[in-house]
């Protein structure tokens, strides 16, 4: 029997995959996971508007036949990569999340062997988290962060090996 391919793998964000990115739109609860028009990150260079931060923190999640799936951020924090992570509307709650956060997760082992990995959730998100725990995530913490809305509970989750 042969091996399948990974579902996802992970590339260098291009410029049109960030501009596909921010025409998503996400149901409510998920849509506050929604990002500002293309031309508008452009020109405040926020996230992966800014050239320099895309090259450097974020990447695209392609599937088998190259199309976009999603993005990941490794945030570089002292001894831990933070992962930001989001899929593709469409995709989202139809089980291919363990895989999705797999492919993500390794990226960020190449990139940084001996750090700690960890993302936070906001703890409504049961959807993200059940995934995130397939993928061999643990919660670790509950605390509050500030969001446009105000701040909100977060879980902080780290991958355990």
């Amino acid at each position: 029997m042969k091996n399948s391919p990974p579902p996802f793998h992970i590339a260098s964000m291009e410029e049109a995959h960030a501009e596909i990115i921010c025409s998503w739109v996400y149901e409510p609860p998920y849509n506050i996971y929604g990002w500002l028009p293309w031309e508008q990150m452009k020109a405040l260079e926020v996230e992966f508007g800014d050239p320099l931060l895309r090259r450097e923190q974020y990447v695209s999640v392609l599937d088998q036949d190259d199309n976009l799936c999603g993005f990941a951020q490794y945030f570089p924090m002292q001894g831990v990569t933070r992962l930001g992570i989001g899929m593709r509307p469409d995709l989202c709650g139809h089980g291919q999340g363990e895989a999705f956060v797999r492919a993500i997760a390794d990226g960020a082992r190449q990139r940084n062997p001996d750090h700690e990995i960890d993302l936070e959730v906001l703890t409504w998100n049961n959807r993200a988290i059940r995934a995130y725990q397939k993928a061999g995530f643990t919660i670790t913490d509950l605390y509050e962060r500030q969001t446009p809305d105000g701040p909100k509970p977060f879980y902080c989750m780290v991958l355990k090996d």
